[in-house]
Parts: C-alpha cells; sequence; structure tokens
C-alpha cells in the first residue's frame, strides 16, 4: 500500500504539474494574440523556444488552412481533432523519438495553436520508479518468505521439544524438564513456566504418594488393633460384659480413623474454597476469648498458663467456624507439648490490612530443619511420635490461613515454638462500599 501510494502520488504530481504548465503556458499566449495580433503571437512563440533549455516546450501555429506558421514541430499530429483535450501522441524530434502532451487551442480568425510538453522524461522516470517498486516488493515477499521459514524452524524446533516432554509425561517420566537455549527470550520464559509447572506437578504427585504412605501406616495399627480386639472377643469373651467392652475400644479406634478421614476432607473442601459462603464480618477478640477461657481448664489440669494480649476489637472477614478451630489446633498443640508450670503465650493485632494471631510455647519445638515440612499431612517430628495425634493439626491450620488469603508461620520460640497464623483482614474480590449486592454476588 505504502509503495503503490509513493507511486501513484510521485506520477500524480508531475502530472498535475505538467497540464498546469500547459494551461498557463496557453492563457498567456492567448494574452498576446489578443493584444498584438498575429505578429505577436509569433514573436512570443520564437522568443519561448529559443529560451526553452531543455527542450521540452512543444508548439505548432497554423493557419485556416493547416500551413505552418510559427513553432517546433514540422506538420500536425495526426489525431488531434478536437479543442481542449489533452492528447498524448508520439513525436520524433532530432532524431530520437519522443513522447508529448498536447492541448488543442482554437483562435479568433481560424488560427489553430497546440501546445504541450515532451513528456519522455517523466515517462522514464515513471518506469524506473515503477521497477524499482516492483523489485523492492519481490525484495519484501522473498524476505517474508525467508523470515517465515526461519521463524517456523524456530517454533518447530522449540514447540518439538515441548511435545516430546509432554508425552514423555503423559508416558509417566515426570522426571523430564523443557530445555532452555539460554538466550532470555520468549521461548525460555515459556520452557521456564513449563518447568514450574512440572516441579509443582511432582510435588503434588510427591506428596499424593506421601499422603497415601502415611494413611496406610498411620490406620494399619488401629484398624489392625480393633480387628483383634473384636477377634478375641469372639471367641474368648465369657459374658457380654467383656464383649461390649470390647466392642467399645473396637469402636473408640474405628472412631480415630473416622476422625483422620473427616479431617483430610476438610483440608481438602477447605483448599477447594468450598467454605467460602459461610465468610461473614467477624469480631476476632471474642473469638480468642472464649478459646482462651476453654482452655484454661485444661491448662490448669497441667500447671500451664494461658497469657493473653490483644486488643479489643479485632475486625476480619473470615468465617468463624474455622478459624476458632485454626486456633484451637495451635492452642491445643502449645499445651499438649508443654511441660508443667510452663506458659502458653496467645497474642494478636492488626495492621497493613493483615491480622496475626500469635500462639508461643516453652516445650521441646520443632527442629529447625523439619520446621519446613510441619505443616504437611501425617507428617510428625520424632519428638511427637509418643504424643496422641495424626499428625493433620497444623496441615488443617495452614489450609485455612490460604483460605483467608494468609498463611501459617512456624518459628523457634528459644526455647519452644511460636505460630503465626497471618490473614487478610479483608477480601479484596467484595465489591466496595455502596456497590449493588448482585455484584457482590457475581464476584463470589
Amino acid at each position: 500500500m505504502l509503495a503503490g501510494s509513493l507511486y501513484y502520488s510521485t506520477i500524480g504530481l508531475l502530472g498535475r504539474q505538467t497540464h498546469e504548465a500547459i494551461r498557463v503556458d496557453a492563457r498567456s499566449l492567448a494574452t498576446h494574440f489578443e493584444a498584438g495580433g498575429l505578429t505577436a503571437l509569433v514573436i512570443t512563440l520564437d522568443s519561448r523556444i529559443s529560451e526553452d533549455i531543455n527542450d521540452h516546450a512543444i508548439y505548432l501555429l497554423v493557419d485556416p488552412l493547416g500551413n505552418r506558421i510559427a513553432g517546433n514541430m514540422s506538420r500536425w499530429p495526426q489525431g488531434i481533432t478536437t479543442a481542449h483535450v489533452w492528447y498524448q501522441v508520439p513525436l520524433e524530434r532530432g532524431g530520437r523519438k519522443s513522447t508529448a502532451l498536447i492541448r488543442y487551442y482554437e483562435l479568433p480568425g481560424g488560427f489553430q495553436l497546440l501546445v504541450g510538453r515532451d513528456v519522455s522524461t517523466r515517462a522514464q522516470l515513471r518506469r524506473i520508479l515503477r521497477d524499482g517498486l516492483l523489485w523492492a516488493l519481490a525484495a519484501m515477499a522473498f524476505l517474508g518468505v525467508l523470515g517465515a521459514i526461519v521463524i517456523r524452524g524456530l517454533f518447530k524446533r522449540s514447540l518439538a521439544d515441548i511435545s516430546g516432554i509432554t508425552r514423555a509425561i503423559a508416558r509417566g517420566d515426570l522426571t523430564r524438564r523443557v530445555r532452555r537455549s539460554g538466550n532470555g527470550d520468549e521461548f525460555d520464559e515459556l520452557a521456564e513456566t513449563i518447568n514450574d509447572m512440572l516441579d509443582r506437578i511432582a510435588k503434588l504427585m510427591d506428596g499424593v504418594r506421601e499422603v497415601s504412605n502415611a494413611i496406610a501406616h498411620d490406620l494399619r495399627t488401629p484398624i489392625t488393633r480393633a480387628r483383634t480386639r473384636l477377634e478375641d472377643a469372639a471367641s474368648h469373651a465369657r459374658t457380654s460384659e467383656e464383649l461390649r467392652n470390647a466392642v467399645e475400644r473396637a469402636t473408640l479406634d474405628l472412631d480415630g480413623i473416622v476422625n483422620v478421614f473427616q479431617a483430610l476432607l476438610r483440608i481438602a473442601e477447605i483448599e477447594a474454597g468450598a467454605r467460602r459462603s459461610a465468610f461473614r464480618d467477624i469480631d476476632l477478640a471474642p473469638v480468642l476469648e472464649d478459646l482462651a477461657e476453654f482452655f484454661d481448664a485444661l491448662a490448669d489440669e497441667r500447671g500451664i498458663s494461658i497469657l493473653r494480649n490483644w486488643p479489643k476489637s479485632i475486625p476480619l472477614f473470615g468465617d468463624r467456624d474455622m478459624l476458632q478451630q485454626a486456633v484451637a489446633n495451635l492452642l491445643d498443640n502449645a499445651i499438649k507439648f508443654s511441660s508443667q508450670a510452663d506458659k502458653v503465650t496467645i497474642s494478636a493485632h492488626a495492621g497493613g490490612g493483615r491480622v496475626e494471631i500469635i500462639v508461643a510455647d516453652h516445650g521441646p519445638g520443632i527442629p529447625e530443619a523439619d520446621l519446613s515440612r510441619a505443616t504437611e499431612r501425617f507428617y510428625r517430628a520424632e519428638s511427637a511420635r509418643s504424643t496422641p495425634g495424626s499428625g493433620l493439626g497444623l496441615a488443617l491450620v495452614s489450609a485455612i490461613a490460604q483460605l483467608h488469603g494468609g498463611t501459617l508461620l512456624l518459628e523457634d520460640n528459644q526455647p519452644g515454638l511460636r505460630a503465626r497464623l497471618v490473614l487478610a483482614q479483608k477480601d479484596e474480590t467484595r465489591p466496595a462500599a455502596g456497590q449493588p449486592e448482585a455484584a457482590a454476588s457475581m464476584a463470589g
């Protein structure tokens, strides 16, 4: 389009300039004829022909009978019969062929005048410009095709590598990764993103295997114990009371298994975001006070005191029951692993759009090497092997924190464990004040 516009604008400009020059020249000659008659016109024509250094001007003046009077043309060209019409005719001037743009004018007294310009140079320029644009178009087409072939080859190689990796992964080989060229281009960014995704998938698969192994390991003992008790009662129970006691003990073992599966289902439900329908604007301070009072009795039995520190009001948008369970799990762990006369501290504060709940104890704590894995399902450090539990408490707290736009951070309290539950104070997906409730439901 640019080449075509350049061609037509250039040639059109030259054509308009030639037409205008002929019109101006013809008007000037007509003025001389009106003012001085035929003699003045002939003198003017001879003067202009002599002054035309480039020999581009073309004139011919004939009488009513067609006889030449003045001009630089020897005879009247064929085909020129109508006045005030543009003609482009071939000429032979000075032994060379050329092309002229001519216009025919009728003068008073039957005289006829031809005024024109030699446009062979313009035609030559048009041919040069046309050929140049055609060559440029051919070069553009060639480079375009060549570039398309090169880019197609680059895409083909890169995508072939990605396709090969995905096929290998589909066959179960999660160790393969997309190669990076090291150029830092978009293909490297894509390879890095895919590799991060594969690392995440591999980590999740490892987590699934670990959870499956942990379920098989942790549930095998209570199931075997319940089965043994029932078989022993069926074979050796002498009275209905002995049989009832055996069934009750087996039922307790099975209830523990049911609780483990309920905890797993709840973690999965929370991670899937299915519990956000219960989110409300709440005040966290009364929730913490109720939990502290509830656990006071358990702490007093073990000679442990619970220290409190939080403001009178802590506004928060979240699920009251889940937050209550999360803090309860942290308090239960703190009391469970504390020794007699120890102190457990629960504190909270809000600021910067975040709410932070801290539960700290002075028990054995968690080794630094195990802190990063403490929130994994069924993971239990060596120091906690002899303590009752399923290893799902911190995993549940972590899931609740993530659902509330926050995280669970575990730190060394020197000695003991310091658990920081950081939550988002507001839900960013909710509409601003004054917006209709329909927008809120759509955002949800």
